[in-house]
């Protein structure tokens, strides 16, 4: 193929990502898994605003104290928080960022398909049909530690792969560091490392033990140590989190499990992970493995041993991926789009002009398809929490000074709220604040009460420890709060 088209396909991607994304870009957190964004988004501000440790990674669902909790490794965070220092605190930075890993995602794509199959044209559809998968389209513009992650973790494996037909050691050594980082910063990607495991694995079976590739085994698996030192030192400290513990923590019924694998395999699957265009391309990627014997290949036992891992995690965590969480199902692009690229490939080769040109047809829509899908995504009129924390973002922040404590609900995630009024404190959600709390809160420095509930500023024991309304915005209000008020005790009926 010429370098020409070639780099006329990519620049395309680029260009038509972008401007897909353009009108997007400017707009606040919102919409699917807003939690998830604004606690990565706090994190990233809180960098730039407090601390540039990077293994001091804060909340603001804090209380009096630090807001230091440690989950995945920071990088992304604090490589964001670093362009702050150079552009100032600004939401658009953050997307161009996420943008911009979501470009070398798809490069790594195409690098990877090209290590595999050594056919361009293979590796173009691949990063093409890629960039147009709904999730990642929505995702790659948001700021989610996933993004990098998962960027991290698709060269890794394509530096293997390269590896693998070239030799070259420094190509083992960097695809070792890059699969280390891809787990540093989210764990599930540390079954990446099933890749080389496979290979070494299978050559120790065939050929003996030798020294060179003990070594280059140590040498890649050396890396495997990074992301282990840090999840063993923090892990312990994730109280009530059911990511670690996965179905052997499982409190819903069997037959909701049933029902979480089938809509993931019915519908997040060609809806959200493939798009509707991509799905045939996926079924022929089976068919042309088959039919063309590809499973011959001395790579194929490689990817097998990486789909059987990728499906073990799913099946380890489907408890909690649920019907959701679909970025949860990060892992899955490569493999997935292994197929697609070699069934799309395949179709266009067979001798039928109708399928030939109706391949070219779903390949040309899949900007349509992807964008009547995931532009919902972005209605301030409907942001998946209360609006009117959008609607009124700048005045709740500028009615209180910036580093007041105060105590904000409702909001299960005590996440979104904080983020924007741009405030540190206590989060409550079901209704859930008592006047003894609020009184201990008072006493360790809260002076305002941000709440959307008019169950608790009805709440006549709460009005005693109320001083004045400061401002009213839709259904949020904003009390400061009265000192030195007599200790309230929590009443217990016996």
């Amino acid at each position: 193929m010429k370098k020409t088209f070639r780099y006329l396909i990519l620049f395309s991607i680029v260009v038509i990502s972008f401007i897909m994304h353009y009108n997007d870009f400017t707009k606040d957190l919102m919409s699917i898994h807003a939690w998830r964004q604004t606690q990565t988004q706090s994190v990233i501000i809180n960098f730039y605003e407090e601390d540039m440790n990077i293994l001091n990674p804060r909340r603001n669902d804090r209380g009096d104290g630090d807001g230091i909790f440690r989950m995945e490794f920071p990088l992304m965070q604090w490589l964001v928080a670093g362009t702050y220092k150079i552009f100032g605190n600004h939401l658009l930075i953050s997307r161009i960022f996420m943008f911009i890993v979501g470009l070398i995602s798809i490069l790594g794509i195409y690098k990877l398909l090209f290590a595999i199959f050594h056919n361009e044209v293979i590796a173009l559809i691949g990063a093409w049909t890629f960039n147009f998968s709904p999730s990642f389209y929505y995702y790659t513009i948001n700021p989610l530690p996933d993004n990098l992650a998962l960027c991290c973790s698709i060269w890794g494996v394509a530096f293997f792969f390269k590896w693998y037909r070239y030799g070259q050691v420094n190509l083992l050594l960097f695809s070792g560091l890059l699969l280390s980082i891809g787990a540093l910063c989210k764990l599930p990607f540390i079954i990446y490392f099933i890749v080389p495991f496979a290979y070494f694995l299978i050559y120790f079976l065939k050929n003996g033990i030798s020294k060179k590739i003990i070594f280059r085994a140590l040498g890649i698996f050396s890396f495997l140590l990074l992301p282990l030192a840090w999840y063993l030192s923090v892990v312990p400290h994730w109280h009530g989190n059911g990511i670690v513990s996965g179905v052997f923590d499982n409190k819903v019924p069997f037959a909701t499990i049933l029902d979480y694998l089938q809509h993931n395999l019915i519908s997040t699957l060609p809806e959200l992970l493939l798009n509707y265009g991509s799905v045939i391309f996926f079924l022929a990627g089976f068919y042309f493995l088959i039919q063309k014997k590809s499973y011959k290949s001395p790579k194929f036992p490689l990817i097998v041993a990486w789909g059987i891992t990728v499906l073990a995690y799913f099946l380890f965590e489907i408890n909690m991926i649920a019907k959701i969480h679909d970025y949860y199902l990060f892992p899955f692009y490569p493999l997935l789009f292994i197929l697609v690229s070699y069934g799309a490939y395949n179709l266009l080769n067979l001798k039928n002009s109708f399928i030939r040109y109706f391949t070219i047809i779903l390949l040309l829509i899949l900007p349509l398809t992807v964008y009547l899908r995931m532009q919902g995504r972005w209605d301030p009129d409907s942001p998946g929490f209360n609006k009117d924390l959008l609607l009124y973002k700048n005045e709740l922040q500028d009615a209180v000074p910036k580093n007041s404590l105060v105590v904000a609900g409702n909001d299960e995630s005590h996440f979104i709220f904080f983020y924007y009024i741009d405030k540190k404190g206590w989060g409550y959600h079901n209704d859930d604040l008592e006047a003894y709390k609020l009184k201990s809160m008072i006493d360790k420095g809260a002076g305002y009460l941000y709440t959307d509930s008019r169950k608790v500023d009805n709440n006549e024991e709460i009005i005693r420890l109320l001083d004045k309304l400061i401002i009213e915005r839709g259904s949020i209000r904003i009390y400061s709060l009265k000192k030195n008020q007599p200790i309230i005790k929590k009443i217990i009926i016996e």
